[in-house]
């Protein structure tokens, strides 16, 4: 758990159902990456990548711990991370598609990687001078945790894509799989009670106006393909975009992952450790 629970959550929250889906919209794709890059451990390509990729999800997983914690309070439910966490079904939550995708080989990883914590690191800046302090406080060390994140993404995609023709090869299919499911990052409206909508500069809550996701967009596109061009590789210019997953319409996998997240909770309820 990081450090940043506590003083995330100082003061007052008051009641705003459009400001809790929105932050519980964040936590669960805190929670569902943490648990994908989970799977990594002791299985990485070194013993120094399952330190890093287990630090990342331990990152990830304070994060989550924090916007559930906070989501729960603004709901009006009183629920706490547990309960967010473990007793909700696929449904309920709201992670993007490209959270939930199984990691295939580390060169796919590393694309999701990749794709995620620049994304991450722009929205949570911007969050940063929102008017919501408790969310803002967040944010802000967010902010700087997940650049580190970013950071890691792009000297291993630097690797692969400079490193052998196979390594190149795994790194550019990692891309063009994961590329399609980074569109649903910037959907609009997260706040709106029946789903988001299209993209949007801010949104509206009881506590004023947020920025948007979508307002990172071109930001983003332009820092993932600086590092791409330096990597040799070439951004994919997909078909389709993913949609779904912020209205609790998950993948077959989802369900796997549910069920292996969830097991022990549901096994002992009420447990504690």
């Amino acid at each position: 758990m990081t450090d940043v629970t506590s003083t995330a959550l100082a003061g007052s929250t008051s009641s705003d159902p459009g400001l809790a889906r929105r932050v519980l919209a964040l936590g669960d794709d805190a929670l569902i990456l943490a648990q994908r890059l989970c799977a990594w451990i002791t299985r990485a390509p070194t013993i120094e990548e399952d330190l890093a990729l287990s630090n990342i999800a331990l990152d990830l997983l304070g994060h989550a711990r924090v916007l559930l914690t906070l989501s729960g309070r603004l709901d009006g439910s009183g629920r706490t991370e547990d309960q967010l966490a473990y007793l909700r079904d696929g449904r309920e939550f709201r992670n993007t598609l490209l959270t939930e995708l199984p990691g295939g080989d580390f060169a796919t990883t590393i694309a999701r990687q990749l794709l995620y914590s620049h994304y991450a690191r722009l929205h949570y800046a911007e969050l940063a001078g929102c008017a919501v302090p408790e969310l803002a406080a967040f944010a802000a060390r967010a902010a700087t945790e997940v650049d580190y994140h970013r950071a890691h993404a792009d000297g291993w995609t630097l690797r692969l894509g400079l490193g052998t023709a196979e390594s190149r090869r795994r790194m550019q299919e990692g891309l063009d799989l994961m590329w399609p499911y980074a569109a649903e990052l910037f959907e609009g409206d997260l706040c709106a009670a029946d789903g988001p909508t299209a993209n949007s500069t801010t949104v509206p809550t009881t506590a004023g106006r947020l920025p948007a996701p979508g307002a990172v967009r071109e930001r983003w596109q332009q820092q993932v393909t600086e590092v791409l061009t330096r990597a040799g590789l070439h951004p994919p210019q997909p078909s389709w975009a993913a949609t779904g997953g912020r209205d609790g319409r998950h993948s077959e996998e989802f369900g796997v992952l549910l069920a292996e997240l969830q097991s022990v909770h549901r096994q002992f309820p009420g447990g504690s450790w």
